[in-house]
């Protein structure tokens, strides 16, 4: 009789914990609901901050790419400039003029990041020179820049325009 009570009991307290995971289990229909649709909400939020991010890094590249390829094509006429005021003249006024002008260019330029390439006594770096000729020269290092036939430009870390120069030993 003990051992039917025991077992009746045994049977009982399982009936009950069954009883108790079917409650748990049964989950409310507009809870499931809710959540489902917070978690949609979440990853459409997430989806949403990673295209902002994405597109604020596209629109950036396509405007330093923009402003490198503008840039490019007025450097010529730095070049034309930096060769008028090499010419002797002897109209001062004219000179003023031309110096004026280039100072003008070369703050417009800064003002958009645009940086010289340094080149003359710099160690030769094919990343931002383009070596033209060479010559052996026991005074100066090895790949050490001579002479600048062209200046180079870059803005941040991209290259405008390599820097022709001449490369020793």
């Amino acid at each position: 009789m003990e051992e039917n009570k025991k077992e009746e009991k045994n049977q009982n307290e399982e009936k009950k914990e069954t009883a108790q995971k079917e409650e748990q289990t049964v989950v409310d229909p507009k809870q499931q609901e809710l959540d489902e649709l917070n978690d949609r909400y979440k990853r459409v939020l997430a989806e949403f901050e990673n295209f902002k991010k994405r597109s604020g890094k596209e629109r950036e590249t396509l405007y330093n790419s923009i402003l490198s390829d503008l840039i490019g094509g007025f450097l010529p006429i730095m070049d034309n400039l930096e060769n008028a005021l090499k010419a002797e003249t002897k109209d001062s006024e004219y000179k003023k003029g031309v110096e004026l002008v280039h100072k003008q260019f070369k703050d417009l330029l800064k003002s958009k990041g645009v940086e010289e390439i340094p080149a003359v006594g710099e160690t030769f770096d094919p990343t931002l020179h383009e070596a033209v000729s060479s010559v052996q020269d026991d005074t100066k290092g090895e790949k050490e820049i001579v002479q600048e036939y062209r200046k180079g430009y870059k803005i941040g870390s991209k290259v405008i325009r390599h820097s022709m120069v001449v490369v020793a030993n």
